[in-house]
């Protein structure tokens, strides 16, 4: 079994592979919050309590079929999470960690489709992250975090030990990096998108 997903303008597109694998949570973090508004993207991403809706899944399990050159990357800092998006139209497409060998990848709900087809193929969200960054308190409460989190993060584990995070279409693991430069955000870009509303 596996999902498509696809930038808004279907330029960027692939397959998550192994769909009942992932996860699914909403954070409520500034940081999520701030990456959306860089993008242009407030309105189509967060929910109306400032939430992502992000399905977690292994890298190796995530394939570009189609305009991979219009991937691109932007941190918040020098240290902060890798987050990916199609440069063509802005679409978020998922976050990474900077370490090249932890095999995470938090797929954001803009490029997964309607909230139908992700909870038809992802299941329901599990988790809330982040709740104290939410801009109103959210009306709903996940459950089963721990179950989840105790399914998924010995996965990732795993994919360290027996050498699958070297799997991953964000990461040239000959060099170590990302496969495209980050756009680190300056200090003006960063407040601008943090005060974004």
């Amino acid at each position: 079994m596996k999902h498509k997903f696809r930038c808004r303008c279907g330029h960027l597109a692939g397959e998550v592979m192994e769909p009942r694998k992932a996860i699914r949570g909403v954070c409520y973090c500034k940081d999520c919050q701030a990456y959306a508004n860089a993008l242009g993207q407030r309105q189509s991403v967060l929910d109306d309590c400032g939430g992502t809706d992000v399905v977690a899944t292994q890298s190796k399990y995530v394939v570009f079929t189609q305009g991979v050159q219009a991937l691109a990357c932007l941190s918040l800092s020098e240290k902060g999470l890798l987050r990916w998006y199609a440069s063509c139209c802005n679409t978020p497409i998922g976050n990474t960690l900077r370490n090249h060998r932890v095999p995470y990848v938090g797929l954001v709900h803009s490029c997964l489709g309607s909230n139908t087809e992700i909870t038809s193929t992802f299941g329901a969200v599990q988790m809330q992250l982040n709740t104290k960054g939410a801009s109103s308190r959210p009306t709903w409460k996940a459950t089963g975090k721990l179950a989840a989190l105790g399914k998924f993060v010995p996965s990732l584990l795993l994919g360290r030990l027996n050498g699958s995070y070297k799997v991953s279409p964000f990461f040239d693991f000959n060099q170590g990096s990302p496969i495209v430069k980050p756009k680190v955000l300056s200090q003006s870009e960063l407040q601008q998108a943090r005060n974004a509303a």
